[in-house]
């Protein structure tokens, strides 16, 4: 897409030393077919920037989650490195879909400019938790998490389909649910938007990424309806789960980035990469 470019970066965030711990017990709730997980508190976590102050928040999803329950999380405490929190995170799922899950709990420090840091993460293989088991379990963070962050920076020089535009940014993952759906504010008369928004994937797996492919595309709001104005897609080749796929039809570039992001975990991938225009955005 001629003139047009998107700066983003693609990683996983591994800046501040994992320490501390995290106490929650967790309960399936029969008469509701609820699973609830009560967050008490954390305590000696670590301290992000100084300068930018405290505010942790504690997120859980299950994993491999096929039926796309997706991610809950606590509110976020500030000014604390023992925040207490003392809150449920429900699912509405049946106890033998619950059996074949996995439980991750992660902390983070919330940034307002975008890039937030992981504190640390727990697991807990519920085909093995004994649900009578209701107490209190105070385990220390690890220091490992799978997700994938995408950092949409700018774009530069879109094309000026009308008068003035109205940019956004859409995230997709093509072959998962609409929960997989992010996008942007919208920017408001701008051909140079500056959007500085993360948006991350929870509970993709190393070995999955040869096989994700994840759609950024840059949309216009006008009153009556969006035009799409470009997009690019970061994957590593043309097969999805083992099926091919017409709209896995990333260019050399953007393999190219996908393939330096799988190749450093913890480590942020940068590129200006050009827009280009897709039949089949989503």
């Amino acid at each position: 897409f001629s003139g047009s470019v998107m700066t983003m970066e693609s990683g996983d965030f591994g800046s501040v030393d994992v320490q501390g711990s995290i106490q929650f017990s967790i309960n399936y709730v029969q008469k509701l077919r609820e699973f609830h997980i009560f967050v008490a508190q954390c305590r000696d976590l670590a301290a992000a920037d100084p300068k930018r102050g405290r505010s942790d928040y504690v997120k859980s999803y299950l994993v491999p989650d096929k039926i796309h329950l997706g991610k809950k999380k606590t509110s976020v405490k500030k000014k604390t490195l023992n925040p207490t929190f003392n809150e449920i995170l429900r699912y509405r799922v049946s106890s033998e879909y619950l059996r074949t899950q996995t439980l991750v709990l992660s902390v983070w420090h919330h940034d307002t400019f975008g890039r937030n840091n992981f504190l640390g993460e727990v697991d807990t293989d519920l085909s093995k938790w004994d649900f009578d088991h209701t107490h209190m379990n105070d385990l220390p963070l690890r220091a490992r998490v799978e997700e994938i962050h995408i950092w949409v920076k700018e774009c530069k020089s879109l094309p000026l389909i009308r008068a003035t535009i109205d940019p956004y940014v859409k995230f997709v993952l093509p072959d998962t649910s609409r929960k997989s759906r992010q996008k942007t504010r919208v920017l408001r008369r701008t051909a140079d938007p500056v959007f500085n928004h993360t948006m991350v994937y929870d509970g993709i797996r190393e070995m999955d990424l040869a096989e994700a492919c994840v759609e950024l595309s840059v949309w216009d709001r006008d009153k009556l309806a969006s035009s799409l104005l470009g997009g690019l897609r970061l994957g590593a080749g043309t097969r999805s789960y083992g099926s091919a796929v017409d709209w896995m039809d990333s260019t050399p570039e953007e393999v190219a980035l996908w393939a330096r992001m799988a190749a450093s975990p913890n480590e942020w991938a940068e590129a200006v990469l050009p827009l280009r225009m897709m039949s089949s955005a989503k």
